[in-house]
């Protein structure tokens, strides 16, 4: 319920305010007013006559008239303010600085809803309660500091946190990072991160608003609604970056399978920041350097889908290197400089310097040799796509002379320069007027190289259409519908239908037109020895009824003969909770492994990976959510450690890559229209260049 009261008001009114700047009633109007506020601002303070030179009115109800309130008085008083100005002097948004409501007490969640109920009722917008303001180039109503500078094409930056909105803030004044906005939406009921991404999508004009958003998220209330606004702004020229604080508390939920142990509710925001195209950052200093690399121009060396090439200037040796490590390990190239032009650059440095890349112009490198080294990069090497200058205080040049260069330069170069000022203590009045001009500073290389990473493997937003070829839908619904109620039903918690017997799986997995090895289940001990003849040895034999087979030594495999079988069928049938056998023909492959787990609220999230020890220890595996298009898969399936494995190296053959793909696509189908799917893994599938089979599957369902 965003409104032009919220964001352009032509009156506010601070409620509790007062002179004492070191308290948040006499703090937001020291802001306010030294942001340049053009509209009438009032306060109301039963105890002052003047405050910060501004005439106090004592009481409410000789208010006139106002757009805005905000509110620092204590959360009880809140509800009644709230309801008066509303009714009374035609107030149409407010801002509650004031803590006390549903983040702490079921009381303050009461007083909460009271003020929820007024505003919807009178159409008045809420920011808050519990939170540190809304600060726009109109006006800046925080209680604060610091204040960054603002302008037109700044960061749109929103937080679940008033406390870490202020560090991030220090964080991105430090590296020169301009906003246009920032919002504090405190216990956000009524406006909350989803509300304010909705609001700057359905209004975004690219010629007037910002193209850069950063979030910090501790709750995703609407996951839906995140991702449809995300993936619009996105796709309407914007780019988003995010943390998402407080992913983890599922992760030691027990599980009864592997997708169970390693599908959370942090899998699930992994799985819509992809969907999404938002950049997943972990840390304050690496949201504000995302930032940073969305403010430059142009700001995405790799938009043809090539690996971007770097070219590193510098005038010390280990940064240069650090860098290189760190871009090399995040799948970016730092290309080898050689040839004519190389060694046409070295004559115009100093005896000494480098080029090969990093170009190291040495610590006694002028401000003229830094300027040659940028023009060849810039002009001479056609493999670099960006150019990378570490340049602090080696105490032999003037900074300010070096920095003039390096602000020139980036004005001139068509490739984008990323300056790496690393001396922001003793050159810290140089860094600052090069910030003054407009620019950021990556102080360090290797935060800055991990932040192009993020950046870089972030995919676009996903195709939302369903891929439905191949996939009968019909006959899925009707074998989930037509499942047999659970043995429990009748008890009030009974809705657990739990795992459903092999025959059903196979048929659901068919239906969705995902592959299986040959099998066949029976508690008849000849029947099982007579399709092992049939279908021809080695095969597999397994135990049905316990849920972790291996664990109880209930799978045999490589059996080849039907004397062999016979034994293994009587040692598995006397397994405790044994119901039946399945024997299976024995295929080779390399081991792929696909599950998927619903999330409340995001629904499936579905995982892909290698089989055996990758999914057992070193969960390596991949998350999306469902419904997956076809590009999002594949980019799922390269984002793993173990993509090389599944491509092909040291002359081994890779998997048939489009057919996992495939597949896990067509999972995907399957959940989106069988929601009853709680959990399921398919593991292993095996695979080798031609073929990809499901050999194992278990399905959870819920009715």
């Amino acid at each position: 319920m965003i409104n032009k009261q919220l964001l352009q008001p032509e009156s506010i009114v601070v409620i509790g305010g007062s002179n004492n700047v070191h308290k948040p009633g006499g703090a937001v109007i020291r802001n306010i007013l030294n942001g340049g506020y053009q509209g009438i601002l009032r306060v109301v303070n039963p105890k002052e006559d003047e405050i910060q030179g501004l005439k106090v009115f004592h009481d409410v109800k000789q208010l006139p008239a106002t757009d805005l309130a905000i509110l620092v008085v204590a959360a009880k008083y809140c509800p009644d303010y709230v309801d008066y100005l509303a009714k009374e002097k035609q107030v149409r948004a407010f801002i509650i600085i004031s803590a006390g409501f549903s983040e702490e007490t079921h009381e303050g969640a009461e007083l909460e809803q009271r003020i929820i109920d007024t505003c919807n009722q009178y159409g008045c917008a809420l920011i808050g309660p519990n939170c540190i303001g809304l600060l726009t180039r109109w006006h800046h109503s925080v209680f604060t500091k610091p204040i960054p500078n603002l302008n037109p094409k700044g960061v749109d930056f929103i937080s679940g946190s008033g406390a870490t909105a202020v560090f991030i803030l220090e964080s991105a004044v430090s590296k020169g990072l301009t906003f246009n906005s920032v919002w504090s939406i405190g216990n956000g009921k009524q406006i909350g991160i989803e509300t304010v991404l909705e609001y700057m999508d359905e209004h975004f004009d690219i010629e007037r608003d910002s193209i850069n958003k950063l979030l910090y998220i501790e709750n995703i209330s609407d996951p839906d609604k995140l991702l449809y606004h995300a993936t619009s702004l996105i796709r309407k020229g914007c780019r988003i970056a995010a943390i998402k604080a407080g992913s983890s508390e599922s992760g030691s939920r027990a599980a009864s399978s592997h997708t169970g142990a390693l599908a959370s509710s942090d899998s699930a925001v992994e799985a819509l920041f992809r969907k999404a195209g938002i950049v997943r950052c972990f840390s304050r200093e690496e949201l504000t350097t995302v930032g940073c690399i969305f403010s430059l121009k142009p700001t995405n060396p790799w938009a043809d889908g090539r690996i971007p090439s770097f070219a590193i200037v510098t005038h010390a040796g280990g940064p240069g290197v650090m860098l290189t490590d760190a871009l090399s390990k995040g799948g970016m190239n730092v290309p080898l400089l050689s040839g004519e032009v190389a060694e046409e650059l070295k004559s115009k440095l100093l005896p000494g310097s480098a080029v090969s890349n990093p170009i190291d112009v040495l610590a006694t490198g002028t401000p003229e040799h830094l300027g040659i080294a940028i023009d060849y990069c810039e002009n001479r090497f056609d493999n670099v796509d960006a150019i990378m200058v570490i340049f602090g205080s080696p105490g032999l040049v003037r900074l300010y002379d070096a920095y003039e260069v390096l602000h020139k330069k980036i004005l001139e170069c068509k490739k984008p320069i990323f300056p790496i000022l690393p001396s922001v203590n003793t050159a810290g009045p140089e860094v600052q007027e090069f910030l003054n001009k407009g620019h950021v500073n990556f102080a360090d290389e290797v935060t800055l190289a991990t932040a192009l990473t993020q950046v870089m493997k972030t995919p676009d937003p996903a195709d939302q259409q369903i891929e439905i070829h191949g996939v009968d839908v019909p006959k899925i619904r009707r074998i989930i519908e037509n499942l047999p109620p659970a043995p429990s039903e009748g008890r009030e918690d009974a809705k657990d239908v739990g795992y459903v017997e092999p025959s059903i799986v196979h048929e659901l997995l068919a239906a969705a037109g995902i592959p299986t090895v040959p099998e066949f289940v029976s508690a008849d001990k000849e029947a099982v020895l007579a399709f092992a003849d049939q279908c021809g040895y080695p095969v597999v034999a397994k135990v049905v009824g316990p849920v972790h087979k291996s664990d109880v030594g209930g799978v045999a495999l490589n059996i080849r003969s039907r004397e062999v079988l016979s034994a293994e069928y009587d040692r598995l049938m006397k397994i405790p909770d044994a119901t039946s056998v399945m024997v299976q023909k024995m295929i080779k492959g390399t081991e792929l492994f696909i599950g998927a787990k619903y999330e409340n609220r995001f629904g499936h999230v579905v995982l892909c990976g290698l089989g055996g020890i990758f999914v057992e220890v070193l969960k390596d595996v991949s998350s999306g959510l469902a419904p997956l298009s076809y590009e999002e898969t594949y980019s799922m399936i390269h984002s793993l450690r173990g993509y090389k494995i599944i491509k092909g190296t040291r002359g081994m053959k890779g998997v048939n890559e489009r057919k996992f793909a495939d597949i896990i696509v067509r999972l995907s189908t399957l959940l989106r229209f069988a929601t009853e799917i709680k959990e399921m893994d398919i593991n292993p599938l095996l695979a080798d260049e031609n073929d990809v089979i499901a050999v194992d599957a278990r399905i959870r369902v819920e009715k």
